[in-house]
């Protein structure tokens, strides 16, 4: 099978569809405002996959049977400032869909984008997207599902979507796999490059941190922290130091009165903030120290910096960065202190394999089809819906 990518950035996507379909892209294609994100995939292959720019006048070769993309997610993720509909990143979904559906033709073109576009904010992005493939004669599928269920330690909520070359849609598989604790993830890292640590800081040094360890705890060390967290019955979502406190009924009048005694003056005044937005009924950020026990949120924006080693009293390294999300021991981050982000603009690898998979078995007759030329199929309930024009037809036909 012949595969291409489109603006696959770091190239978490296009590392699994290489996996999958065993051979390198034959080509990738992008535009001018990516180069950086796309540099270290490009410096893996020692440039030998052809880069074809097409604001500046690149082209595809020829056709191939599947094109992959990445396109930024920033238009519709809730993590972004200015989410929504008028967002200019959604443009990118827009441009790669007219160019490899109109131009390109191949039998599939798949790619990953926030978990709205599969809900209302994303409607107005995802009907051009649904009429662009109705034009050019392809049927279309919108795969809800987050990475912990395809074994990466992260609660990564995606959508992913799929062009069929045809007038019926496949129905693709369901994944339940056991997940690999975040702590092994990082611990696990052999590679002995690119180990320095993103954030020179030391977590201890956290006063929201040492409060947690000094007086939630009565004074223990990061590495005790980490074992109890096991046995901790606590209501809070992730392991971050300010949840923990809050889940532990500490509040911002003691945490604040601690910063006070410590000569923290600023941290007085973003606790008395934080008291009373929450006694307000409001929400903080809450973006400090991270622990990593068995899994973490999405990896994105603090995380790089915010994230422990799970044992030693640091924050992780570029290599333990990327291997959280799948890349490979040997990959290089180009000048990483100012790229390290671009480890999150990404695919985890293993959620790609997954959906990779699933375009290798439909080519391959072994999935069943629908009479339908849109689908929804959401992962975390195995369950799929008919919404093509054909299934509305057919639901009034019989009401």
């Amino acid at each position: 099978m012949k595969h291409a990518t489109i603006i696959p950035l770091i190239g978490g996507e296009a590392l699994a569809s290489t996996k999958v379909f065993g051979t390198r892209p034959d080509y990738i294609m992008s535009y001018s405002a990516f180069k950086a994100n796309e540099s270290h995939l490009l410096n893996y292959w020692n440039h030998e996959v052809p880069y074809h720019v097409i604001d500046e006048g690149g082209r595809h070769p020829h056709q191939v049977d599947i094109v992959s993309s990445v396109c930024p997610c920033a238009g519709l993720s809730l993590f972004s400032m200015g989410y929504g509909e008028h967002n200019p990143n959604n443009r990118w979904m827009i441009e790669t869909a007219n160019y490899v559906l109109g131009d390109m033709k191949p039998k599939v073109f798949w790619g990953e984008n926030a978990p709205a576009l599969a809900g209302k904010i994303g409607e107005p992005i995802r009907k051009q997207l649904i009429e662009i493939g109705k034009k050019n004669g392809y049927t279309m599928t919108l795969y809800r599902t987050k990475s912990l269920l395809h074994g990466v330690p992260q609660v990564r909520e995606r959508t992913f979507y799929f062009f069929w070359r045809g007038d019926k849609t496949p129905i693709l598989e369901y994944y339940r796999r056991p997940y690999t604790r975040i702590e092994d993830v990082i611990t696990n890292v052999k590679s002995n490059s690119m180990m320095d640590v993103i954030n020179k800081n030391t977590p201890t040094n956290d006063p929201y941190y040492r409060y947690l360890l000094e007086v939630v705890h009565g004074g223990i060390t990061h590495r005790q922290h980490f074992d109890i967290l096991q046995a901790e019955d606590v209501s809070v979502r992730y392991f971050d130091a300010k949840s923990l406190i809050e889940g532990h009924g500490h509040t911002y009048k003691q945490v604040g009165a601690w910063m006070a005694k410590q000569g923290l003056d600023k941290e007085v005044e973003k606790c008395d903030r934080m008291f009373h937005k929450l006694d307000d009924g409001k929400n903080i950020m809450r973006r400090g120290t991270i622990v990593p026990k068995n899994y973490i949120g999405a990896f994105v924006g603090h995380y790089p910096k915010m994230l422990t080693h799970p044992y030693e009293d640091r924050y992780i390294t570029y290599r333990e960065a990327m291997s959280i999300m799948g890349l490979p021991e040997d990959y290089q981050l180009l000048k990483p202190s100012q790229s390290y982000n671009h480890i999150c603009q990404n695919v985890p690898f293993q959620t790609a394999v997954d959906m990779a998979t699933e375009v290798k078995a439909v080519l391959e007759n072994k999935r069943n089809y629908v009479d339908s030329s849109l689908v929804y199929q959401y992962n975390h309930t195995k369950t799929h819906e008919l919404r093509g024009e054909e299934a509305s037809s057919l639901a009034s036909f019989f009401s």
